[in-house]
């Protein structure tokens, strides 16, 4: 299986690709395991900017988040990924999904598609070691657990990471994203945490019916989101406070937590991500980390 550590650094496509690249560098040098590069729904099977982080850095893993199974062509992300494998093998984590339909046209019978792209890649030669899936609900759980690494899954809460534990079994890897907001100011987190769910997570069905299964009524998940919903997609506070936060899902069952920033405008994630790694990595402050 390939190493993620037990936190990653999720990089957001707002930013342009050189300021990914520097993100992930620092991320590598803070002791964050993984960089997961977030791709929206473009086609990027040529995977150009997973290649250009993976020669930037030297022994993080280089994740997708993920690679869109409307958009992208397998036979051409296999080729991809048989030109990078050669040297970078044992760093390159394809995260691979489907998306959600209210972004996609044509989007029909998804488990159909799900299968048909895993079978594409297995035909290529693309090793179900080095792909994983972004998964949700149980039968995409149960696919995960059978046919990749194991599972991705994005704006959950630790109750969803138990249950997909308990789904996938101890063998297949989990590693859930986790938005979160490091500051003090709880009005001012909550704040950016409901600016980011609202709108468009609350608008999509897949989201929305993963969160009823697991805790939250009609009335969590109507209009911009209840309180209750909103601090526990997007944990805010102190550093302390964060990194707790997001051992609830390591407690859950979780392997690895990529975490997403939500920053200040203006701001970029690395700020954040310095000041957790101060908390999350025994014995190591961010400050030094960032300067070896």
């Amino acid at each position: 299986m390939i190493a993620l550590g037990r936190y990653g650094a999720w990089l957001h496509p707002v930013y342009d690709d050189s300021s990914r690249i520097e993100q992930a560098v620092e991320a590598e040098a803070l002791g964050y395991g993984a960089v997961w590069l977030g791709l929206g729904q473009r086609d990027v099977s040529d995977l150009r900017l997973v290649e250009r982080v993976l020669d930037a850095t030297s022994h993080v893993t280089v994740a997708t988040a993920i690679v869109n199974m409307w958009t992208n062509d397998p036979v051409a992300l296999a080729a991809s990924y048989h030109r990078l494998s050669p040297a970078h093998r044992d760093r390159l984590l394809l995260g691979i999904g489907l998306g959600h339909p209210e972004s996609t046209t044509g989007y029909r019978s998804p488990r159909r598609r799900m299968e048909s792209f895993l079978d594409t890649l297995d035909a290529e030669g693309l090793p179900a070691a080095h792909r994983i899936l972004a998964a949700l609900g149980p039968r995409t759980l149960r696919l995960a657990a059978g046919r990749a690494a194991g599972s991705h899954p994005y704006l959950t809460v630790p109750a969803h990471t138990r249950a997909a534990r308990r789904l996938l079994g101890p063998g297949p890897l989990l590693a859930p994203e986790q938005t979160v907001v490091v500051d003090a100011d709880p009005p001012e987190g909550r704040r950016r945490g409901r600016d980011f769910v609202a709108e468009p997570y609350l608008r999509l069905s897949n989201y929305v019916n993963n969160l009823l299964r697991h805790g939250y009524a009609e009335a969590d998940v109507t209009g911009d989101g209840s309180d209750r919903l909103i601090d526990d997609l997007v944990p805010h506070g102190t550093p302390e406070a964060v990194a707790a936060a997001l051992d609830r899902h390591l407690d859950a069952g979780a392997d690895h937590v990529a975490i997403q920033v939500l920053p200040r405008p203006g701001d970029g994630p690395m700020p954040a991500l310095r000041a957790l790694a101060g908390r999350i990595f025994t014995g190591r402050s961010a400050v030094a980390a960032s300067s070896t």
